[in-house]
C-alpha cells in the first residue's frame, strides 16, 4: 500500500511506494529542477530564520515558488517562543504565509513552540479556509483537543504523545519524518499500534496528497 510522509528535511531515497513532502528553504527553492516533476515540495520561512531570510527579496522568491505545482504546502512558518524575533514580527510573517495558503488555496504547514494560545487566537480571528497542520506534534493531549476544537490537524513524527494521538481524529491525523532517520513505514506501525487500526485507516495523508498532486 501507499503511505505519506508529509513534512521532511530528507533527500534520502524513498521506497516507491511512499509519498513525500520536502521542506525546502527560500535559498532552494530553485532545486526542484533537479527533482522529478513528480516530487513535490513545501517551502516557507521558517519562524527562527526570519532575521536572515525574511528580506523583501526572498518574500518575492517565496510568492513566486509557491505559484509552482511542485509546491503543494506553504510553511515551515509559524510561531516560535524561541526565536530570536520579536512576537510582533513572528507574526506578521505568519499571517504573510497564511494570505499565501488562502490565495493559492494550498493547506499552511505550521512550526508552532510556545505560542500555542496565540495560534489559536489567530486561526479564529483570520477563519481561514485551508487546512491548517501542526507539524511534529509532540504536546499533552489537552493541548491537543484545543487545537483539534479549533480545527487544527496535527502531524506526528518519530517522538509522540501517544495519548495525543490516540484522540485525534483520522482524519485529522498526519504522519512525518521531519529530520528523523527513522523510515516513515515504521511511524506508520507506531501510529496504528497506537490507534489500535490498520495502516489502510492512516490515509489522511495519502488522501491530502492526492488532492494537491495527484499522487496515488
Amino acid at each position: 500500500m501507499n503511505i505519506a510522509d508529509v513534512h521532511t528535511h530528507n533527500k534520502y531515497p524513498q521506497p516507491e511506494n511512499v509519498r513525500t513532502v520536502f521542506n525546502l528553504s527560500i535559498e532552494h527553492g530553485s532545486d526542484i529542477q533537479s527533482f522529478s516533476p513528480q516530487q513535490f515540495f513545501s517551502i516557507g520561512i521558517h519562524p527562527r530564520r526570519l532575521l536572515d531570510d525574511y528580506t523583501r527579496e526572498n518574500r518575492l522568491l517565496l510568492r513566486k515558488y509557491i505559484k509552482d505545482r511542485q509546491f503543494i504546502f506553504v510553511g515551515e512558518c509559524g510561531l516560535d517562543k524561541y526565536a530570536n524575533v520579536t512576537s510582533a514580527n513572528q507574526i506578521a510573517a505568519f499571517e504573510e504565509h497564511i494570505q499565501l495558503s488562502e490565495t493559492t488555496q494550498k493547506p499552511l504547514l505550521i512550526h508552532c513552540v510556545g505560542r500555542f494560545n496565540k495560534l489559536i487566537e489567530i486561526k479564529k480571528a483570520v477563519r481561514p479556509t485551508q487546512k491548517w497542520i501542526v507539524h511534529g506534534f509532540r504536546n499533552k493531549p489537552q493541548l491537543a483537543g484545543q487545537l483539534l476544537n479549533a480545527g487544527c490537524d496535527l502531524s506526528f513524527g518519530e517522538y509522540f504523545n501517544q495519548e495525543s494521538l490516540r484522540i485525534t481524529p483520522l482524519p485529522q491525523l498526519f504522519l512525518e519524518t521531519d529530520e528523523s532517520s527513522l523510515p516513515i513505514a515504521a511511524i506508520y506501525a507506531k501510529a496504528a499500534a497506537v490507534k489500535n487500526c490498520s495502516l489502510d485507516d492512516l490515509s489522511a495523508g495519502l488522501k491530502l496528497l492526492s488532492r494537491y498532486s495527484g499522487f496515488t
